[in-house]
């Protein structure tokens, strides 16, 4: 039996050779600018923040004042309003010639439910960063960095909501009723509609290119490695072998899974998503309850430190960026990634399915990232867990040495939770892959399998290698995801105002 430390010799060589094409890449997209006292921070988060932040002004702070809109669509409030039912004749399962199992109310266009959508583009986003992200982001920038998380992943739901309603108007329906969409469709389709259909289609090949490498990498090999190391180190089988086949049974889930579309992913996501969000959730509140006594004192803390930051690198504004960075790499708003999810949606407005997408970085940043934070702050009381300014060198070992200190057997909880992130955000990140990649090649039988097929020949890889460069490029390829699909946004949210104000007079709610 080969240990990881024995076999790694091609694994390195790979990683080795491909070290300064990753570095160069990453240069490149997380260009640092320099703000002061020695802080840089990358080009693409100021661009990210800056996004969120103009279109939280634009549209009237859409994050808060629409938010309680946002949560009655996701129960079906407006679906009477959504659904076109009209002239539907009785006892015709398929009026129109469609599709049974992809429409399934005539009269409106879309393969899957409002939650369904959100779930899918949840299941991207949530995951490892919300585990070992925050673990890490306070380490390096303390309580305060927790603070700053949650101003960004407010300010992000605008972004959200501006991009997934683009995602929904300017998607393409099959003639099945199939749907292809995302920011490839909206630069290309929108762009031509203001006049600026030559810098449209270039945007849009540039953002296809970069999603696809980035859902072969940060959304797929990442994953796996990092749910095979934390699963063949719980059963006490740290081996090559055991790697092999964690991977080969995830590639045959995620192939179960994929090769029904979009619908068969919406109706996994609705499932697995709650479902480990729960189980994290639970345990966070386990936890806070056995400390009730110490939560104001933790928020204290987050208030003092995102302030007054003593002893962290870079001071007040140190703790600042490291916040906003963590929050970006965390929710992904304004990368374009969920526009893609959510551009599948049953809708008839496309503004209802933006108001949804706002709900992901709430759940995300300000709800999940918040209560690992909390739960951190809370047990390090001692400083056990970590050294405030100095980096943790393990997220995730140091997010689960933080809720074993009141439940001891929760290592094995967290085993189940990074599991099931990983395979959620792979799931996601297929199904965002797949369609930048039948945006490039085409959408035929053979370059759909084709594409699934390398997927998952991935998902087996990420899991017995070791190949930091090639995903530390993959990740840089879905930060470079944001540059063309933040240039396409501005130019076209008058077209989400629009959108907007005719959604909810369609509702009743008439101020836009």
């Amino acid at each position: 039996m080969f240990t990881f430390a024995q076999e790694k010799g091609l694994a390195e060589k790979i990683n080795e050779g491909f070290q300064p094409i990753a570095d160069a890449w990453g240069s490149f997209v997380f260009y640092p600018v320099k703000l002061g006292g020695g802080v840089e921070m990358p080009l693409v988060i100021i661009m990210l923040l800056a996004a969120g932040l103009i279109f939280t002004i634009l549209f009237k702070f859409v994050n808060i004042r629409l938010f309680p809109v946002s949560i009655n669509i996701v129960r079906g409030k407006y679906d009477d309003v959504d659904h076109v039912t009209s002239g539907v004749m009785a006892g015709d399962p398929t009026p129109g010639g469609d599709a049974i199992e992809t429409i399934r109310v005539e009269g409106e266009e879309g393969e899957v439910s409002h939650f369904q959508a959100l779930t899918a583009a949840l299941s991207g986003t949530v995951g490892l960063g919300n585990i070992a992200g925050v673990a890490v982001a306070l380490s390096l920038g303390g309580p305060g960095a927790t603070f700053w998380m949650i101003m960004a992943g407010l300010i992000g739901m605008s972004s959200k909501f501006v991009e997934c309603t683009l995602g929904v108007k300017y998607r393409d329906v099959g003639e099945d009723g199939t749907i292809y969409g995302g920011p490839m469709y909206y630069l290309k389709k929108g762009l031509a509609d203001v006049g600026k259909s030559t810098l449209g289609k270039v945007l849009a090949v540039i953002f296809a290119v970069m999603v696809v490498g980035g859902s072969f990498g940060g959304g797929n090999m990442f994953q796996a490695n990092q749910a095979a190391q934390q699963f063949t180190s719980m059963i006490g089988a740290d081996s090559l072998s055991a790697a092999l086949v964690f991977g080969l049974i995830m590639a045959a889930l995620v192939a179960i899974v994929i090769i029904g579309g979009i619908k068969r992913i919406g109706n996994i996501t609705e499932k697995i998503v709650p479902f480990m969000v729960g189980i994290y959730f639970l345990a966070a509140i386990v936890i806070l309850a056995a400390n009730f006594s110490h939560i104001g004192s933790a928020f204290g803390q987050i208030i003092d430190g995102a302030f007054n930051a003593k002893g962290i690198s870079g001071g007040l504004l140190g703790v600042l960026i490291i916040g906003f960075q963590r929050a970006a790499f965390s929710n992904e708003a304004g990368v374009g990634s969920a526009a893609i999810a959510h551009s599948a949606v049953k809708t008839k407005y496309p503004a209802s399915e933006g108001l949804v997408a706002l709900l992901e970085p709430f759940i995300d940043t300000v709800v999940v990232c918040t209560m690992t934070a909390l739960v951190i702050i809370i047990t390090n009381g001692d400083g056990s867990i970590m050294t405030y300014g100095v980096k943790s060198p393990d997220g995730v070992l140091a997010t689960s040495k933080a809720f074993a200190s009141v439940i001891p057997w929760f290592p094995y909880v967290l085993t189940l939770a990074v599991v099931l992130f990983a395979f959620s955000t792979m799931l996601s990140w297929s199904y965002y892959g797949l369609q930048g990649w039948m945006f490039l090649f085409g959408r035929s039988k053979a370059s759909d399998y084709a594409y699934k097929i390398l997927f998952c020949l991935f998902v087996i890889v990420g899991s017995v290698a070791s190949l930091g460069a090639v995903t530390d490029f993959s990740d840089a390829m879905i930060f470079a995801m944001a540059v063309p699909n933040v240039i396409g946004l501005f130019f076209l949210f008058p077209k989400v105002r629009e959108e907007l104000s005719k959604y909810l007079k369609a509702i009743g709610v008439l101020k836009a």
